[in-house]
């Protein structure tokens, strides 16, 4: 499998797979302005927490090209950085690279200077994310043995990285050691990153996967069918807290009933100092038609019902077992 997103600099451009058309399609498209990688990045053609901010940064960096000869360069590359940064609410990795690229551009008051010092930062950021990636795979991977059965809700893999992913880096990396997992892939309404993302490149990758919708999994956890459960998160407050696709809380209370362990792996720049708890995270709402109609020939619900359509939801950290990153595996009380 290709990497995910990468930047093709010759052609000032970000280079995505477009997610919204897996797993019947694979197409890539090349994005070279500030509203087109926003408008990838609200759609989810590009997702996940590690591959946003990667975007981000990526288009920060294009932004500046693109300015190069404006004559308010500064005011135009902070106009486009704030339209990347409006795109999407909860998503810890898109404000921490656009602080990095905005660090640099302040740092080099000549415009020639701040092009090439962001063009750097944007590849350290996509060199950093796969070797993130490749450590959460590393540091997770002995928390699974031979025959487990394990469950995960969305998407936080190869698809939500440059390449390898989080949630799932340490069920790649025990494959590529021998083990052999059976993955429980959640659904995941109502975007369907489970169905559509998960259960597509576990295929791909030879791994064996079962898709299921989310109202089942609770069942499957009584019935002691399941062993661990995995998850990716947007944002990790400072005391644990972990917001991440809505339905991930209803896993985490029916795994913390049974006593099934439930980890979060995250790159440690999910972390964010500046959320005390749970509470302090944004959480997105999204357009009710992603419930409605969105997946149907024809609407199946009332024209003038309300809809509830939250993003994501937050899991306290007290029904965490632990959180594994490239900085190692932490356990509660988390002091990262």
């Amino acid at each position: 499998m290709k990497d995910t997103l990468w930047l093709d600099d010759a052609k000032s451009a970000l280079v995505i797979i477009d997610q919204t058309l897996l797993p019947n399609e694979e197409v890539f498209r090349s994005l070279t302005t500030t509203d087109q990688i926003a408008y990838a990045i609200k759609r989810l053609a590009v997702r996940g927490a590690p591959a946003i901010g990667v975007a981000a940064a990526c288009g920060a960096y294009l932004a500046a090209k693109n300015a190069l000869d404006s004559r308010d360069f500064y005011g135009q590359v902070r106009e486009e950085l704030a339209i990347l940064a409006a795109s999407r609410p909860t998503a810890r990795n898109l404000f921490w690279a656009l602080e990095r690229m905005d660090a640099v551009l302040k740092a080099h008051p000549v415009p020639a200077d701040a092009v090439a010092a962001m063009k750097a930062e944007a590849e350290s950021i996509i060199a950093e994310d796969i070797e993130s990636c490749t450590a959460i795979g590393e540091y997770g991977a002995p928390f699974f043995r031979d025959s487990m059965h394990v469950l995960t809700h969305c998407n936080a893999g190869r698809l939500a990285a440059v390449r390898y992913g989080t949630a799932l880096a340490p069920i790649y990396r025990a494959a590529e050691k021998g083990v052999k997992l059976k993955v429980y892939a959640d659904e995941t309404r109502p975007l369907l990153q489970g169905a559509r993302l998960t259960a597509y490149e576990l295929c791909s990758a030879g791994i064996d996967c079962t898709l299921l919708c989310d109202n089942m999994a609770a069942g499957l956890m009584a019935k002691g069918e399941i062993d661990a459960v995995i998850v990716g998160s947007d944002r990790v407050a400072a005391n644990g807290d972990a917001a991440n696709k809505t339905g991930t809380l209803s896993v985490a209370v029916a795994a913390k009933h049974f006593g099934i362990p439930f980890y979060v792996a995250v790159p440690f720049s999910t972390i964010d100092p500046s959320c005390a708890t749970g509470h302090d995270i944004t959480i997105e709402q999204r357009s009710p038609r992603e419930v409605t109609s969105m997946w149907y020939a024809k609407p199946m619900a009332p024209e003038n019902v309300k809809v509830y359509n939250p993003a994501f939801d937050v899991t306290p950290a007290e029904l965490i077992t632990a959180m594994i990153t490239d900085k190692g595996v932490f356990k509660p009380p988390f002091r990262f």
